[in-house]
């Protein structure tokens, strides 16, 4: 269902059922919490990529199982749909999209912190054309991901946009040819491990967070961050290193 690879401090997972269009089932969002929960517990692994074998990222949740009548167990309890669109989580996920996004597929990028896509990409939550809600995160996170407007555009009409345009409004990072995601997810991810890794894993928080806080609440936080911060090797070795001008030597510790 998954595919599992290491390359440094990054974890890749590659979602692999290229038959169903790599449409999620109960198994697959069961393998999925499993390579999160993997990412998560290496001390070794700073930033996760989402990506996937065959021409399409994901087409959401298996229609198939769902006109069964198991649309309710297609997640897992901890994470929801895909195991991961309701996980808590420390680290930095980057979706790797290199084809259809679509309805649930579409929601597990929105999941992630940042994403990057192929110009052939289309992205959309085109549940309306089946009766159905995009009830997974696609009506919560897409309105943040793009301009309000356009976000219920794409809700009511069921329609997708091209990677371009998805970029063009704020919703992808980056673009890259076709065939390049995952390079392109791993450019993006050198440039985050480059950085010392506790930090960057409290700026994540603190960005999420912040949404739900007024400024005070968040520079209390972000102060809060830092005290914790003072405690760790990492923070002794940043300044050290910019006196020797070397590059810093990050323990993620």
């Amino acid at each position: 269902m998954i595919q599992f690879e290491v390359d440094g401090h990054v974890g890749v997972i590659r979602l692999d059922r290229v038959e169903a269009r790599n449409a999620i089932n109960a198994e697959m969002s069961a393998a999925i919490e499993g390579a999160i929960d993997r990412l998560e517990d290496d001390d070794d692994l700073w930033v996760g990529i989402l990506g996937h074998n065959g021409p399409v990222f994901c087409a959401g949740a298996d229609l198939k199982a769902i006109a069964a009548g198991m649309a309710g167990g297609l997640g897992t309890a901890r994470g929801g749909l895909g195991g991961l669109v309701r996980r808590e989580r420390t680290k930095p996920l980057i979706a790797a999209i290199d084809g259809h996004a679509v309805a649930g597929g579409l929601e597990l990028a929105l999941a992630c912190d940042l994403r990057v896509a192929s110009t052939d990409s289309q992205l959309g939550i085109p549940e309306v054309k089946r009766s159905l809600v995009a009830s997974a995160g696609g009506l919560v996170r897409l309105p943040y991901a793009l301009p309000p407007a356009v976000a219920m555009e794409m809700a009511l009409t069921g329609d997708t946009i091209t990677a371009e345009r998805a970029h063009q409004l704020g919703m992808l990072n980056r673009t890259c040819e076709p065939g390049a995601a995952i390079d392109e997810a791993m450019a993006l991810a050198a440039q985050i491990i480059a950085n010392a890794p506790l930090a960057v894993r409290e700026s994540r928080r603190l960005i999420i967070d912040a949404a739900h806080q007024t400024d005070i609440e968040a520079m209390d936080a972000a102060a809060a961050a830092q005290i914790r911060l003072a405690a760790t090797d990492d923070r002794a070795e940043g300044p050290q290193a910019f006196i020797e001008k070397r590059p810093p030597v990050w323990k993620g510790r």
